[in-house]
């Protein structure tokens, strides 16, 4: 047990492949549409995967086993609603971005609104991915602390070194075709993991999900009804509505998910594509939870501080790191730090498209020149510095990164969500309205947040409502104004 000179080699074997790989496919690259939505000729499943890895491979890999360690398998109601989400998103959405040449999320709402409001849509977008992918890309740093002994702030720069690299030379295709290698990596790790922990258990299978059972580690349903009803955040109605909403607020405007979307060849792929996430979601999270709840028994229901941990989130890549035989931790880790990798390498070409397409003052001329293509690389690299500073803020948090990762989210996706809601279910809204109904909405949240009223799995349904009511209020108060001038 424990990870031996193998392991190191199979992981710098393994880096370094994914580098060479990235680089081999930016021989391709011509111009700035290229290099971010790659020809718009990727087959759907390779799409598929890649979002399901971009969205869930660090925090799924790390956190959510944790989060078992210390609950229960609960927050998988939070995934059904990701997948009804998923469901609305392909069927209200999608055909929205078939019209026109859509580049970015974004470009549809300067098309419905005006430009203003595609940009303040994008400073939105980059703020909410700098803090959310700045959690992600600390998580991804928690394993390679363990493993190289090294302080968090290494460990981050080590890591964005490396994703910045096949970013920075293969662009989205890149990106795209290592998190669709990568999904499979890791999960034959996490069900290696498993397996491993009921082969070495004395007490025989049976007894560890009996003593599981028993102590409510295994327990999925939670009605949530009661006083405390919008406290509760992985209950039934909060996972379904909450979890609904956010997966139509990450997969409907959130260019980091939009952008690969938008590679497929046609409307009806990106609809394969899309409802086939949600149902590897779920799948997927169901495995780490039980990973989780594995570990919780394997441990015996240890303290973290018992075992000389400070946060859930470092039970299971120290269990990687001390539990599991040589060679198979090494093909572990490296399957976790590849699919996070390539996780912040599309968190890093997402913003750079949403600086260069929806912010920076270029001709569609000059994105399809080789200009264009110096351009897009140069705002890679300003977003792989950003992520290391946002990174760093994150080190001295104690909750676990995929309820913190999620809440940033939610701060922001409500009144993202909303404005896109407003401009497909309102044809009398404004570019003003627009404006402020999602200012609105973001106001709102930062009081709800603040004040700690509900549960996170609840801020996107305030902050869609809010935004919709208020848009929607402004602009029959525009119409009657407009009529009484008349």
């Amino acid at each position: 047990m424990g990870f031996s000179a193998i392991d190191y080699v199979l992981l710098l074997l393994y880096l370094v492949s994914i580098a060479c790989f990235g680089i081999w496919m930016g021989r391709r690259q011509k111009d700035a549409r290229d290099y971010f939505l790659g020809s718009r000729m990727l087959p759907w499943p390779a799409v598929c995967f890649s979002v399901v890895a971009a969205e869930t491979s660090t925090l799924t890999f790390i956190s959510i086993p944790g989060l078992a360690y210390v609950t229960n398998l609960s927050f998988l109601q939070v995934t059904f609603g990701y997948l009804l989400g998923r469901i609305v998103v392909s069927v209200l959405l999608l055909p929205a971005y078939a019209r026109g040449e859509v580049s970015t999320a974004y470009a549809f709402l300067e098309r419905r609104f005006g430009q203003k409001t595609r940009r303040f849509a994008s400073l939105v977008f980059l703020f909410t991915r700098l803090a959310a992918d700045g959690v992600r890309l600390f998580a991804t740093a928690i394993p390679l602390k363990f493993i190289l002994k090294v302080d968090y702030p290494v460990a981050i720069g080590i890591l964005a070194v490396v994703a910045f690299a096949y970013t920075f030379a293969g662009g989205v295709r890149s990106v795209i075709w290592i998190d669709a290698v990568q999904m499979f990596i890791y999960l034959g790790g996490a069900l290696a993991t498993a397996a491993i922990i009921l082969a070495h258990s004395e007490k025989g299978v049976v007894a560890i999900f009996n003593r599981l059972l028993a102590e409510g580690k295994l327990q999925l349903f939670a009605l949530g009804f009661g006083k405390a009803f919008f406290q509760k955040p992985y209950s039934l109605p909060a996972g379904l509505v909450g979890g609904a909403l956010l997966s139509m607020a990450s997969h409907g405007t959130d260019q980091l998910i939009v952008q690969r979307i938008l590679t497929t060849r046609n409307v009806a792929e990106a609809r394969k594509a899309l409802i086939g996430t949600g149902i590897i979601i779920i799948g997927q999270f169901a495995i780490f939870l039980v990973v989780g709840a594995l570990l919780y028994a394997h441990f015996a229901g240890a303290s973290l501080a018992s075992l000389g941990l400070q946060r859930s989130d470092e039970v299971f890549p120290y269990f990687i790191v001390h539990g599991l035989p040589s060679g198979v931790a090494g093909l572990v880790i490296a399957g976790l730090l590849a699919a996070a990798l390539s996780t912040l390498a599309g968190s890093m070409s997402s913003m750079a498209s949403s600086v260069v397409f929806d912010l920076w003052p270029t001709r569609r001329s000059d994105q399809r020149a080789g200009s264009g293509l110096r351009l897009a690389r140069l705002a890679t690299a300003g977003a792989a510095a950003a992520l290391v500073l946002s990174a760093l803020l994150f080190m001295s948090s104690t909750r676990a990164v995929v309820e913190t990762a999620l809440s940033i989210a939610s701060f922001t996706y409500g009144g993202l969500l909303g404005t896109f809601l407003l401009g497909i279910l309102s044809r009398k809204a404004t570019q003003e309205d627009a404006l402020a109904a999602f200012v609105a909405g973001i106001l709102v949240m930062i009081t709800v947040i603040s004040l700690k009223l509900v549960a996170w799995t609840w801020y996107t349904f305030i902050g869609v409502a809010t935004t919709l009511a208020v848009g929607q209020l402004l602009s029959m108060l525009s119409e009657r104004g407009s009529a009484a001038g008349h």
